[in-house]
């Protein structure tokens, strides 16, 4: 068996992605610069972890595979508006009338990410 250490992310500049993930996730950078070619996100409850990487070509389709990522306290539709607040783009919204679904956004380099219901809220919903 395996299990994911770390999720690597594709990027033209990976300081600046990673900063903003980790004000997005609250994780901390691991001995990084600004000039670095490799970044990493230090999870603190231990791995998997969030690895940024620069590469010379940018993005050009979609993702083949992206994150979903949940508040620990509060709603999905705050923490949209915290992760909007702190320069993501909105891209699809998929909330339905009855309070399900989810919102993708796009980071700061156009990578797609799902923002989903938080703990609360799935636990009021059953």
């Amino acid at each position: 068996m395996i299990e994911i250490h770390t999720l690597t992310v594709d990027c033209a500049r990976p300081y600046e992605l990673a900063e903003w993930w980790s004000r997005a996730l609250g994780w901390p950078l691991v001995d990084s610069a600004p000039e670095d070619d490799e970044v990493l996100l230090d999870r603190p409850e231990g791995p998997p972890h969030l690895l940024f990487i620069r590469v010379p070509e940018g993005k050009n389709v979609k993702n083949r595979l992206h994150l979903d990522v949940r508040p620990d306290e509060g709603t999905r539709d705050a923490e949209v508006e915290r992760l909007l607040a702190l320069g993501a783009e909105p891209y699809e919204d998929h909330r339905a009338p009855d309070g399900t679904g989810w919102v993708t956004l796009l980071d700061p380099e156009g990578n797609e990410f799902c923002v989903c219901r938080g703990t609360a809220e799935r636990a009021a919903a059953t």
